[in-house]
């Protein structure tokens, strides 16, 4: 009997050996798992491609960051997408009124300024779209942009956003389907310049409503 003890106690370190082996393997297992999970819901498939107007802005003055800037910050932020800004430099410096007049004989001769750089969305399901609304739709420089990538977001997910101080969408969201007839435009959201430093519970509640 005092031989069959040691024996007893002898298997039972031993089952309490694997068992201890096989929970430490199943937590780590578990762990791989949660780790291939966090990466694969960290590789970003959205973008926001947006254009910003720093410095004198109607109702908010003399700003640092423009207001579609903040929003596009929030976007990136709550969704993990890529941005590209569409940056020109032929507003800086302008106060608000000349700058308004200028946009405004842009929009009448239909022209397409330059911007610095440029993006391949190939690798993007969803594309977010958003700028400031000047005489009724995006800024100029956005339909260079769109004229340029026409062809390229076919079949994907096309989300409009606009900063504004009344006027909304305005004709933003009929301007980007027509850009890229393609794609998959979704209604759009707006909000207030002046509202965007205060108000970013407006944009979560916006980006986590999108199916």
């Amino acid at each position: 009997m005092k031989r069959i003890i040691p024996a007893v106690l002898a298997l039972l370190m031993v089952t309490n050996c694997n068992a201890q082996n096989n929970k430490v393997e199943t937590l780590r297992a578990t762990s791989m798992k949660n780790d291939k999970s966090q990466k694969q819901n960290n590789m970003s498939k959205s973008i926001v491609i947006f254009f910003s107007h720093a410095g004198d802005n109607y109702s908010v003055g003399n700003i640092e960051v423009g207001n579609t800037k903040i929003v596009a910050d929030y976007i990136s932020e709550i969704k993990g997408a890529d941005q590209f800004e569409i940056v020109t430099h032929k507003y800086d410096g302008m106060a608000y009124n000349p700058l308004i007049k200028l946009a405004q004989e842009e929009a009448k001769n239909g022209e397409l300024p330059e911007y610095e750089g440029d993006v391949d969305l190939t690798p993007y399901d969803t594309v977010f779209i958003g700028g400031p609304v000047w005489w009724g739709t995006y800024p100029q420089v956005m339909f260079t942009f769109f004229k340029r990538h026409a062809n390229d977001l076919k079949g994907k997910t096309v989300i409009p956003f606009t900063t504004h101080e009344g006027s909304g969408l305005a004709n933003c969201v009929e301007d980007v389907k027509s850009a890229f007839p393609g794609a998959n435009v979704q209604k759009g959201f707006s909000i207030y310049g002046h509202e965007v430093r205060t108000e970013k519970g407006k944009v979560e509640k916006w980006i986590n409503g999108l199916k």
